[in-house]
C-alpha cells in the first residue's frame, strides 16, 4: 500500500494535520492498512522533502497543516494513471512456507492446507458479513457514502483475494497428491477442483449479497 500517495489523495481534498490524515486514511479503507501518527508524520516529512506538500499554517486549535503543491498534484495524478507494477511481487508467508513444507522431514504438508483453508474460508465469511454491512450503510443514506464506497472496494477486493488463495490451496493438495502416485498413473487426467464447491462452504446467508453484487452493476 502506498501511504505516500494515499496522504497525497487526502490533501487533495484540502490542508490536514496529520493525526486527521490518519483517521481520514483509516476511515477510507475500513483500518485494513492501519496507520499510527508516528508513520503519518515521517511521510509528511519525506513529502515536504521532496517539495510536494508544504506547510499550510495552522488551524484554530493550533494544529500544523500540510496542503499538496503543484508537484504533489501531478505525482498523485500520475500515480492514478499509473498501473500497479507486479514485476516484483511482494514476498507471500503463505507460498513461502508451503514452499518450504515441500519435503520437509516431520511435516504434514495436507495438514498445513487444510489448517490454512479453514481460517482462509472464515476470513472470506468475515469480509463478505462485512461487505452486506457497508452495503446496508450506503443504502441507508446515514453516514458518508463516500467512505463507504472506498470501503466497499476494498472489502471486495478481499473477497476476491480469499476466494482465489482457496482455490490455489485446493490445486496445491490436489497436485500434491497426484505427484504422490505411482509414475504409470501420473498421466490420468486430474480430478476437478475442490475449488469449484468453495461457495458451499460459506453459509447462503453470507454469499447471497456477494453474488448478488458481483454479477450485476447497482443502478
Amino acid at each position: 500500500m502506498s501511504i505516500r500517495h494515499g496522504l497525497l489523495a487526502l490533501l487533495e481534498r484540502g490542508p490536514r494535520y496529520g493525526s486527521q490524515l490518519r483517521t481520514e486514511f483509516e476511515s477510507r479503507t475500513g483500518s485494513t492498512w492501519p496507520l499510527n501518527v508516528g508513520q503519518v508524520y515521517t511521510t509528511l516529512a519525506r513529502l515536504e522533502r521532496d517539495g510536494l506538500v508544504a506547510p499550510g499554517g495552522e488551524d484554530a486549535a493550533g494544529h500544523t497543516l500540510y496542503a499538496i503543491t503543484g508537484s504533489g498534484r501531478a505525482e498523485l495524478y500520475q500515480w492514478y494513471e499509473r498501473p500497479v507494477d507486479r514485476t516484483n511481487p511482494p514476498r507471500d508467508e503463505l507460498s513461502i512456507k508451503l514452499a518450504m513444507a515441500v519435503g520437509a522431514p516431520g511435516v504434514d504438508i495436507r495438514a498445513v492446507i487444510q489448517a490454512q483453508r479453514h481460517a482462509t474460508i472464515k476470513a472470506m465469511q468475515d469480509y463478505t458479513r462485512l461487505k452486506a454491512q457497508a452495503l446496508a450503510a450506503i443504502e441507508s443514506g446515514k453516514t458518508r457514502e463516500r467512505d463507504d464506497v472506498a470501503w466497499l472496494l476494498v472489502l471486495e477486493q478481499l473477497i476476491f483475494q480469499t476466494e482465489a488463495e482457496a482455490r490455489w490451496l485446493d490445486h496445491s493438495e490436489a497436485r500434491l497428491v497426484r505427484l504422490s502416485l505411482p509414475a504409470d498413473r501420473r498421466a490420468e487426467p486430474e480430478p476437478p477442483q475442490a475449488a469449484e464447491t468453495i461457495s458451499d462452504a460459506v453459509p447462503d446467508a453470507v454469499t447471497a449479497p456477494r453474488r448478488r453484487s458481483f454479477r450485476a452493476p447497482r443502478s
